[in-house]
């Protein structure tokens, strides 16, 4: 075999390697024309859920019942039934729970389809969907490597002590965020009802309405308490809650707002529930330790399998409460 000159050795690799080069080029010719990657088109983001529900409505209700209200930047559904009188005695502006729409068939649509023929008219409105129900993730930190197998069981010893340390440092940081997330969602979903409040309120004047009631079905007890306390309206007289319940990240708690409150409240509670009876009891518990003679409790009676008559009993209850001489009735 010739020997070959150490100087003639590149020349030699690269004839070598141009003709692989080359030839793979060939068998794939657009790898050289390949063209730049198009950016993914931007997904709108999807509507609310309670925008949904609302949309349902405005499609199955009569148009004469259905109003565009404007909160900020935001128009949302509320559905209005003026009093069957020449004389009507106020508006009771009714709040949906979470989940719940503006026609829900539990207490909100018997109440709003009812009251007008007590001489009320009725507002009920769409709430917005709650920021801080929505799932929070958590931060999961990646397990650290395996140790070599020739460390002594000392130094695994006294590594892990500061291991678990970080790991429960980072934990309480995760946690922290989680928390102060779900603080400021709270307060941007207190915000968004209370624009919303504050646009039902001005079309209850805009009828003339001699009085006005704030009407809340489960959180949305929560979230009338917590305006009027905050707000303080003059041209609210009284609040019913029905089922109350504070939400699950609710700061204050029910509990602590109702005896603030100066107006004339109702609390209407089941008696069969004992989450829901504990939590009248100490609402109630609560308003008498602050002397507030405002505030009275409605026991209701569930009446499974008669859905119909449980709503009755419920409207009578409410109309007893804002008319006391038909309480006989």
């Amino acid at each position: 075999m010739p020997l070959v000159h150490r100087s003639a050795l590149p020349a030699l690799c690269l004839s070598l390697i141009l003709p692989w080069t080359f030839s793979a080029q060939a068998a794939d010719p657009a790898a050289a024309t390949k063209p730049p990657e198009e950016q993914p088109a931007q997904r709108q983001p999807l509507p609310e859920r309670s925008q949904e529900d609302a949309a349902a409505l405005e499609r199955q209700l009569p148009a004469l019942e259905q109003q565009q209200l404007q909160a900020g930047g935001d128009t949302f559904l509320a559905l209005w039934k003026p009093a069957n009188t020449s004389d009507p005695k106020g508006v009771v502006i009714i709040l949906p729970g979470a989940g719940e729409t503006a026609d829900w068939p539990q207490a909100v649509a018997p109440l709003r389809n009812k009251l007008p023929d007590t001489e009320w008219g009725s507002l009920s409105l769409t709430l917005p969907d709650m920021l801080s129900d929505a799932a929070q993730a958590r931060v999961v930190e990646a397990a650290p490597a395996p140790t070599d197998k020739a460390n002594t069981a000392k130094d695994a010893s006294t590594e892990a002590k500061p291991i678990e340390q970080v790991a429960g440092g980072e934990a309480d940081v995760a946690d922290r965020v989680v928390a102060e997330s779900t603080e400021e969602q709270i307060k941007a979903d207190a915000e968004r009802i209370f624009t919303r409040i504050d646009a039902a309120l001005a079309f209850a004047e805009q009828q003339n309405a001699r009085s006005i009631v704030l009407l809340g079905h489960g959180t949305g007890a929560y979230w009338a308490a917590r305006y009027l306390s905050e707000k303080q309206p003059a041209q609210v007289q009284k609040l019913v809650m029905v089922a109350a319940q504070s939400p699950a990240n609710g700061k204050p708690q029910l509990v602590e707002i109702t005896p603030t409150l100066k107006l004339a409240t109702a609390d209407f509670f089941y008696l069969d529930k004992p989450l829901a009876q504990k939590a009248a009891l100490e609402r109630l518990q609560a308003s008498k330790r602050l002397k507030h003679s405002n505030f009275s409790q409605i026991p209701l009676k569930a009446l499974p399998g008669n859905n119909a008559a449980q709503q009755e009993q419920l409207f009578r209850r409410v109309r007893g409460w804002l008319n006391p001489q038909n309480s006989g009735s």
